[in-house]
């Protein structure tokens, strides 16, 4: 026993050497300084023009989501998903309804970078198809996934420099367009936030619900814990400022924006609506610059979300929730779940033929809000209704934050709604079947350990 302890004591640790503005510039690197760009138009077309207004709602929302996401990385360090827990601290069958919802994110948003990347590239090479376009990026997608392709830590870093390069060249670009055009006076400069011509509330909250997307993914800077300084503080205020920081500058973006091209003024494709800002903000080089900036991003963000979503099946095939024969095997020369690799490209593909980029999105947020909403009632539950002394600071956040969550959640689209519904339903059927009336063991959506 004595050797076993010294052996463990002497095993290598991972370094706690992350201070909390490193934790900062991870969530904004995972984020990407780009984040609002390939969807300002959906938005924009759906809030009517009040793009600004639904990037800063949301912010209210994610903050509140932010909270008790850190909160609750701080009782499951290691973990550290919604799956675990509104499992562990509500229910162990809302849980796999949380992680059900988890994996329509993880399935669609390959999915929506196959569509963003192919229309997109149309700009570049109008006489493609979008059809070629789609099979490339499927091929690039899954090719590069199957060859076990990591991009490094350093890459990442470079190319948000690059990105943060691009932002910056927008805003000096837009402010000399703005300023070198005439406008009508100081209503010019407010109607981004609100435009008594087009305001309407249901609008403004439906386009809050296509907004999420911009704050997608700063939860994983919870995956962090065991290299991080203090980390029951700096998680929390990481995962705070992150979103601070992001929403400001996607509304600074987005701000910018409209001020260059005004809703009264209809763009040629909602979908790659800000590379025409660009090019008009700066010229035709610009509009080059930008274009291949966002296809870069979405590209990296496609891969990325293709591998992530093979791992959460691989996890759920390991442990018996799906087939294991097909999805919890590993290729055995280069160690990735193959199977699941093809399977959720293929699926991407048949996606990206047959809905819109802007449903696609909705259909994400779905499960997203599906799961922040688990995360808030769980973090009420864990830190107001079981604690010894109830303080008001642990129940109003995790309760705003859970309602305005469900009100954008209910402003999503009534195609967004459906689809989202017909694929909860499906999951709830298949979950009742495998545990026997959640009586079994439950299916596990945690991403497994990456092999060394």
């Amino acid at each position: 026993m004595a050797d076993t302890s010294t052996t463990a004591a002497s095993a290598p640790r991972l370094k706690r050497a992350l201070n909390l503005w490193d934790l900062v510039l991870y969530g904004v690197i995972v984020l990407q300084p780009t984040a609002p760009m390939a969807v300002f138009g959906v938005i924009n077309a759906r809030g009517r023009g009040h793009v600004v207004t639904t990037i800063l709602v949301a912010l209210i929302a994610m903050l509140f989501t932010a909270i008790a996401y850190g909160r609750m990385a701080r009782a499951y360090p290691s973990a550290g998903s919604a799956f675990t827990y509104v499992g562990q601290e509500i229910n162990p069958a809302l849980g796999y309804i949380t992680g059900w919802s988890m994996v329509m994110d993880y399935m669609l948003n390959p999915l929506i970078c196959i569509i963003w990347c192919s229309e997109a590239s149309m700009r570049f090479a109008p006489g493609v198809p979008y059809p070629v376009w789609a099979v490339f990026y499927f091929l690039m997608f899954t090719g590069l996934n199957l060859r076990g392709v990591k991009t490094s830590a350093r890459i990442n870093a470079g190319l948000a420099a690059g990105m943060g390069l691009v932002v910056a060249i927008f805003f000096v670009a837009a402010a000399r367009y703005v300023f070198g055009h005439p406008h009508d006076g100081i209503d010019f400069f407010t109607r981004p936030f609100f435009d008594p011509a087009t305001f309407n509330l249901g609008a403004v909250l439906g386009g809050t619900s296509i907004a999420v997307l911009t704050y997608i993914g700063f939860d994983g800077i919870s995956t962090l814990s065991e290299e991080v300084e203090n980390p029951r503080r700096n998680i929390l205020l990481a995962t705070v400022l992150t979103c601070v920081v992001v929403g400001l500058l996607s509304a600074a973006e987005c701000y910018a924006a409209q001020l260059v091209w005004p809703f009264s003024q209809p763009f040629r494709d909602n979908d790659t609506a800000f590379i025409d800002v660009s090019g008009r903000a700066a010229g035709s080089w610009f509009f080059g610059v930008m274009n291949m900036t966002l296809i870069v991003a979405n590209f990296g963000s496609g891969m990325a979300a293709q591998l992530g979503a093979a791992r959460l099946l691989y996890g759920m095939g390991r442990s018996n929730a799906l087939p294991r024969g097909f999805f919890g095997a590993v290729e055995p020369r280069r160690h990735i779940p193959r199977n699941n690799v093809i399977f959720v490209g293929v699926i991407a593909l048949i996606g990206a033929f047959t809905i819109t980029y802007g449903l696609g999105a909705e259909m994400l947020n779905f499960g997203a809000l599906i799961a922040f909403m688990g995360v808030n009632a769980a973090s009420f539950m864990r830190y107001y209704v079981r604690a010894p002394e109830k303080k008001l600071v642990n129940l109003i956040p995790p309760i705003l934050g859970f309602l305005v969550c469900l009100l954008l959640w209910l402003n999503l689209s009534a195609p967004a709604q459906k689809w989202g519904a017909v694929w909860m339903l499906v999951g709830i059927a298949f979950g009742v079947w495998k545990t026997r009336g959640f009586r079994g063991k439950l299916i596990d959506f945690e991403l497994p350990p990456e092999e060394a």
